[in-house]
């Protein structure tokens, strides 16, 4: 049943106008908020959410807000991974960080306007990165056009249903409901999500939840402050499980599986042009759509699809 008040984002495909985009070029996200080491136990609790969901490795994952390539090679076993960003820079950070390994392919492109062909990918992830979308039910749905029928799709999204945001409300801190299914922007182009509403949205786009996990129990400050980080992540790790009954925790793990059945990618396909839909190969050039006359720039190892508007992080 489609829950009520919804804003149009999660019932429509996609408004006519594009929807901004949250660009971190030049930001120095990963080295003040990962590299830093304030944000340690954040990584090894999600690190150990990934090591759960993950299933069994396959030829072509698709990495959504790859960044910097913070989790990239926890997916070490697949043949090979596409890290893709909006953020140009973010992405030769991550190539800085990788090297030159060919198993790994950088793609600079709007997820709205994925520029790849139907049924693609036989595996996918976005972490972090959803909570950044203004219109989630588009963005989730490019992600299912590009993946093959039974993709295993792991997403993470922001919980506005967490013990803290219910503690705050109720103590007249905090002036929205976290029992609203409709999302909360709490700064721009930042937003958390309802777990009832999210996997509402997942269903209707054809996603079978398989397994989902409450990670970060204990982010709060006070806890990593007073108790050792180790025991906090194997506390974490032990709690995770819950989330397959309830939702409390203000990051949400799901293993998806894409439903349906898609046609075998042809021969030489791999890009697509996001302005007309037109199959590009894959090569290491620059291109030239044959159909639209679209030019897509490939320079320092990195192919740059991008096109529209954005918001500055």
């Amino acid at each position: 049943m489609l829950p009520k008040n919804l804003p149009d984002a999660f019932k429509n495909p996609m408004s006519t106008n594009h929807p901004p985009l949250c660009d971190y070029t030049d930001s120095d996200y990963q080295s003040t908020f990962w590299d830093a080491g304030e944000r340690r136990y954040e990584d090894a609790v999600e690190a150990a959410a990934l090591q759960q969901l993950m299933g069994r490795p396959g030829k072509l994952m698709l990495e959504l807000g790859a960044g910097a390539g913070r989790n990239t090679q926890r997916y070490g076993d697949w043949k090979r991974v596409v890290l893709l960003d909006y953020s140009r820079t973010q992405l030769e950070q991550a190539r800085q960080r990788l090297g030159d390994d060919p198993r790994y392919l950088y793609v600079a492109a709007d997820i709205y306007k994925l520029p790849f062909v139907n049924g693609l990918f036989d595996g996918a992830t976005m972490i972090r990165t959803l909570h950044h979308m203004a219109e989630p039910r588009a963005a989730l749905a490019s992600v299912h056009r590009v993946l093959a029928g039974g993709a295993e799709f792991i997403l993470e999204f922001a919980n506005k249903r967490n013990l803290k945001s219910m503690g705050r409300y109720f103590l007249g801190k905090q002036n929205w409901s976290p029992y609203k299914p409709e999302p909360v922007e709490f700064v721009a182009l930042n937003y958390n999500f309802h777990p009832r509403t999210m996997r509402f949205l997942l269903r209707s786009l054809d996603f079978e939840i398989e397994e989902q996990l409450a990670v970060s129990h204990f982010r709060a400050g006070f806890f990593k402050k007073h108790i050792p980080q180790n025991i906090l992540v194997s506390m974490d790790r032990l709690l995770q499980p819950t989330g397959a009954i309830m939702q409390l925790t203000p990051s949400i793990f799901s293993r998806l599986s894409r439903s349906g059945f898609t046609l075998p990618v042809a021969e030489g396909e791999f890009f697509q042009c996001p302005a007309c839909g037109q199959a590009l190969p894959l090569v290491e050039a620059s291109q030239v759509c044959p159909s639209c006359g679209s030019s897509w720039e490939y320079r320092d190892g990195i192919y740059d699809f991008r096109a529209g508007e954005h918001v500055q992080a």
